[in-house]
C-alpha cells in the first residue's frame, strides 16, 4: 500500500514539475498550427489572385500597355505560336523569329488572316555566330517593340548522359536556349527601355527547379532562362519593364492528333497561352497555369533524395 501511495506522490510531483513545460508545447504547437494555416490562406488567396480574377476583369489593352509589336524567338514551338497567337489576337503585331521560316510560314499566314495584324518573318540561327543579329535588327527597325517572348527549344531535350552528347548537340543547346534568348533580348530592351514601357517573357520548364539527370546541359538552359527573368526584373522593372518567367509543366504538342493525352493537367497550348497571359503584369515567376502550380508547390515539397530515386525509376522505364 505504501508503494502505491509512493508512485502517485510521485506521480503528481513530476505532472506539476511538467506542467509548465506541456504548456509551453502546447503554445508552441498552436503557433506552428496557425503559421501553417496562415501560410495556406496566403498560397490559397495568391492562387485566386494570379490565376482567376485577372480572367475575369475586362480585357486589357496590351498595345497601350506595352507596345504594338512582338518578337517571338524559338518560334517553332507549340507554347510560341500559342503565345503569339494570343498577342495577336489583341491586336499585337508579331515578329517570328526561327532557324528555319518554313517551318512557321503557315502561322505567320494564319496569325494575319485570322486576327487582321501583320506578321513578320525572320530567320536566324544562332550557331552561326555574331552576324545573325544583322537581319533582327532590320526587322526591328523604329517599331514599337512591347514584347519579347523567348521559349525553350523542347526539339533538343533527349536523355543522354552528359559524355554521351556530341559536341555539336551540346552547341545547338546552348545557342537554341541560351544565346538566342540572351541576344534577342539585348536587341530589342534598349527601345523599350527608352519608352519606359514593355514585357520580357521567358517560358523555361518547371523541372528547372530540380536537378534533371542525363539532361544536364538542358536542365542548366532551363534555369538559366528562370534566373535571367528574374535578374533582369530587378534591373529594368524600375525602368516600366515587366520581366516574367513562365515555368510550365507538361502541355500538350500542338500538332497532336489525339487529344486523349490533353487534359486539366496537360492543357493544349492554346489553353495554356490564354492563362499564361492574363498572369502577364500580376505575377514576375509563375507557372501560368492554375493546375501547374499546384504541380510545382507538389514537386517543391519533395525531398531532392526522393525525386532523384523517382525520377532514375522513370529514366530506366522510358
Amino acid at each position: 500500500m505504501a508503494a502505491v501511495d509512493s508512485f502517485q506522490f510521485l506521480y503528481r510531483e513530476i505532472a506539476r514539475s511538467c506542467n509548465c513545460y506541456m504548456e509551453t508545447l502546447a503554445l508552441v504547437g498552436a503557433l506552428y498550427t496557425a503559421s501553417k494555416a496562415v501560410v495556406l490562406v496566403r498560397d490559397c488567396y495568391s492562387l485566386i489572385r494570379l490565376h482567376f480574377i485577372p480572367r475575369f476583369v475586362n480585357p486589357r489593352d496590351l498595345v497601350h500597355q506595352y507596345g504594338k509589336w512582338a518578337i517571338i524567338s524559338g518560334a517553332s514551338e507549340a507554347i510560341a505560336r500559342a503565345y503569339a497567337g494570343e498577342l495577336a489576337r489583341h491586336g499585337v503585331c508579331i515578329i517570328l523569329i526561327s532557324p528555319d521560316v518554313r517551318s512557321v510560314n503557315d502561322v505567320a499566314k494564319s496569325i494575319s488572316e485570322v486576327h487582321g495584324v501583320e506578321a513578320v518573318l525572320v530567320e536566324a540561327d544562332f550557331t552561326r555566330g555574331p552576324a545573325v543579329c544583322k537581319p533582327i535588327k532590320d526587322a526591328i527597325g523604329d517599331k514599337d517593340i512591347g514584347f519579347v517572348v523567348n521559349c525553350l527549344d523542347s526539339s533538343l531535350d533527349v536523355s543522354r548522359d552528359f559524355l554521351d552528347l556530341s559536341e555539336s548537340t551540346v552547341w545547338h543547346i546552348l545557342n537554341n536556349n541560351i544565346t538566342t534568348a540572351t541576344l534577342v533580348t539585348r536587341l530589342a530592351l534598349p527601345s523599350m527601355a527608352e519608352r519606359q514601357r514593355g514585357a520580357v517573357v521567358n517560358i523555361s520548364y518547371g523541372g528547372c527547379s530540380r536537378p534533371s539527370p542525363r539532361k544536364a546541359v538542358l536542365s542548366a538552359s532551363m534555369a538559366f532562362l528562370d534566373h535571367f527573368s528574374r535578374t533582369l526584373h530587378y534591373e529594368y522593372g524600375h525602368r516600366g519593364i515587366f520581366v516574367q518567367s513562365l515555368v510550365p509543366c507538361r502541355v500538350a504538342s500542338q500538332g497532336e492528333e489525339d487529344r486523349s493525352g490533353a487534359g486539366w493537367l496537360v492543357p493544349q497550348p492554346q489553353v495554356y497561352a490564354r492563362h499564361a497571359l492574363s498572369t502577364l503584369g500580376v505575377s514576375h515567376r509563375t507557372t501560368g497555369y492554375w493546375p501547374h502550380t499546384l504541380q510545382f508547390r507538389l514537386v517543391q515539397c519533395i525531398p531532392e533524395w526522393i525525386w532523384m530515386l523517382g525520377y532514375g525509376v522513370l529514366c530506366r522505364s522510358t
